[in-house]
Protein backbone atom coordinates (compact mmCIF):
# COMPACT_ATOMS: atom_id res chain seq x y z
CA UNK A 1 0.00 0.00 0.00
CA UNK A 2 1.31 3.42 -0.93
CA UNK A 3 1.94 6.16 1.59
CA UNK A 4 -0.04 9.29 0.86
CA UNK A 5 1.68 12.62 0.70
CA UNK A 6 -0.21 15.39 2.48
CA UNK A 7 -0.94 18.40 0.30
CA UNK A 8 -2.71 21.57 1.32
CA UNK A 9 -4.29 23.84 -1.26
CA UNK A 10 -6.54 26.88 -0.89
CA UNK A 11 -9.17 27.85 -3.42
CA UNK A 12 -11.40 30.89 -3.75
CA UNK A 13 -14.44 28.96 -4.96
CA UNK A 14 -15.82 25.45 -4.93
CA UNK A 15 -15.58 25.42 -8.72
CA UNK A 16 -11.82 26.02 -8.57
CA UNK A 17 -11.43 23.22 -6.02
CA UNK A 18 -13.44 20.82 -8.16
CA UNK A 19 -11.44 21.74 -11.26
CA UNK A 20 -8.17 21.07 -9.40
CA UNK A 21 -9.47 17.71 -8.20
CA UNK A 22 -10.45 16.70 -11.74
CA UNK A 23 -7.06 17.76 -13.08
CA UNK A 24 -5.33 15.70 -10.39
CA UNK A 25 -7.19 12.53 -11.36
CA UNK A 26 -6.65 13.19 -15.08
CA UNK A 27 -2.88 13.32 -14.51
CA UNK A 28 -2.84 9.91 -12.81
CA UNK A 29 -1.95 6.86 -14.85
CA UNK A 30 -4.60 4.15 -15.29
CA UNK A 31 -2.62 1.91 -12.92
CA UNK A 32 -2.63 4.61 -10.24
CA UNK A 33 -6.38 5.09 -10.64
CA UNK A 34 -6.94 1.35 -10.25
CA UNK A 35 -4.76 1.31 -7.14
CA UNK A 36 -6.94 4.02 -5.59
CA UNK A 37 -10.06 2.04 -6.52
CA UNK A 38 -8.71 -1.11 -4.90
CA UNK A 39 -7.74 0.79 -1.74
CA UNK A 40 -11.23 2.32 -1.46
CA UNK A 41 -12.84 -1.05 -2.10
CA UNK A 42 -10.70 -2.70 0.57
CA UNK A 43 -11.61 0.01 3.09
CA UNK A 44 -15.31 -0.45 2.36
CA UNK A 45 -15.45 -4.27 2.46
CA UNK A 46 -16.21 -6.06 5.70
CA UNK A 47 -14.86 -9.57 6.16
CA UNK A 48 -18.05 -10.84 7.78
CA UNK A 49 -20.26 -9.32 5.09
CA UNK A 50 -22.14 -11.99 3.10
CA UNK A 51 -22.05 -9.90 -0.07
CA UNK A 52 -18.26 -9.72 0.01
CA UNK A 53 -18.08 -13.51 0.35
CA UNK A 54 -20.07 -13.93 -2.85
CA UNK A 55 -23.48 -15.41 -2.39
CA UNK A 56 -24.16 -18.69 -4.16
CA UNK A 57 -26.63 -18.43 -6.99
CA UNK A 58 -29.36 -21.01 -7.17
CA UNK A 59 -31.23 -21.72 -10.37
CA UNK A 60 -34.45 -23.66 -10.51
CA UNK A 61 -36.32 -24.74 -13.62
CA UNK A 62 -40.03 -24.67 -13.11
CA UNK A 63 -42.35 -26.70 -15.30
CA UNK A 64 -45.40 -24.63 -16.18
CA UNK A 65 -48.74 -26.15 -17.18
CA UNK A 66 -50.00 -25.07 -20.57
CA UNK A 67 -53.59 -23.93 -20.65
Amino acid sequence: MRVMERVLAKFRTHREAQKATLEYYRRLSPAERLEILFQLRKLNCKEDDAASERLDRIYRIAQLKRS
